[in-house]
């Protein structure tokens, strides 16, 4: 089953430093962008992090220091890589919690502006936990009847995700074949930011998730604690969890 789209989706896949969505770097990202008329293109970079690769990432991907110490940081690739997505769906395997959250982190970093308003994400693990409880490689011989060769290599892990998302449209006949309805599908809570420290509530209205005002209105609490806000601003939290809190605060400044 070929996807039914009315506009770009860009599946993708990062391998980093790390798990930490703040700190950690891309040391290589994979996209294969699908376009409704069926034409589809595929790009790989490996990327310079600037900071080192700890011993025990490298045994999971295969990617040193070495490998990566002539190739162009990630503020190089920005430009390439947001022009590929800006008009695109975006699709992949555990991205909603990790690839999205991280790879915005990466664009806002290099001074390239991102979100997700006029765009859905699907995440495939989300359906195969939902359907199947699996890892990737299980996914893949499961759906697909194939063993994903090159585990942990973006460019496998890329493509194996959308020949998976093809086989889950096959399979269940519940599945809409609509990225907005497995947007809706995939999506595991309300969250504001990618991190989760903003959600909304049952009246659709931000709160924090976390901290001495958890549950609490943001609103609230800036009226309550103007301090909040710079104090967050000037902390260790995600960029575009900073960049979500300036837009609230923005848009209160321009209700008064």
């Amino acid at each position: 089953m070929e996807l039914k789209l009315t506009r770009p989706i860009c599946f993708f896949d990062l391998e980093t430093t790390g798990i930490d969505v703040a700190r950690d770097r891309i040391v290589e990202i994979s996209i294969f962008k699908v376009y409704p008329n069926g034409n589809k293109e595929s790009k790989t970079w490996l990327v310079n992090p600037t900071i080192p690769i700890p011993p025990q990432t490298t045994a999971v991907h295969g990617i040193t220091d070495e490998k990566v110490a002539n190739e162009p940081t990630f503020k190089e690739l920005a430009t390439q890589v947001h022009n590929m997505i800006k008009d695109s769906d975006l699709a992949g395997f555990n991205s909603d919690r990790f690839d999205i959250p991280l790879l915005a982190e990466e664009l806002l970093r290099a001074e390239v502006d991102f979100d997700m308003k006029n765009r859905v994400s699907v995440d495939v693990q989300t359906i195969f936990h939902k359907m199947e409880e699996r890892t990737l490689s299980a996914a893949y011989k499961f759906y697909c009847g194939q063993t994903l060769e090159n585990a942990h290599s973006a460019e496998s892990d890329t493509m194996a995700t959308y020949e998976i998302l093809k086989s889950q449209l096959d399979r269940y006949d519940n599945l809409e074949n609509d990225m907005k309805s497995l947007s809706e599908f995939t999506t595991r809570k309300k969250s504001v930011d990618f991190a989760g420290f903003i959600a909304l509530n049952n009246e659709g209205k931000e709160i924090f998730t976390f901290g001495k005002h958890k549950g609490a209105l943001v609103d609230d609490v800036f009226d309550k604690e103007p301090g909040y806000f710079g104090w967050i601003q000037n902390a260790d939290f995600p960029l575009y969890t900073k960049k979500v809190l300036t837009g609230i605060k923005l848009r209160k400044l321009n209700t008064k």
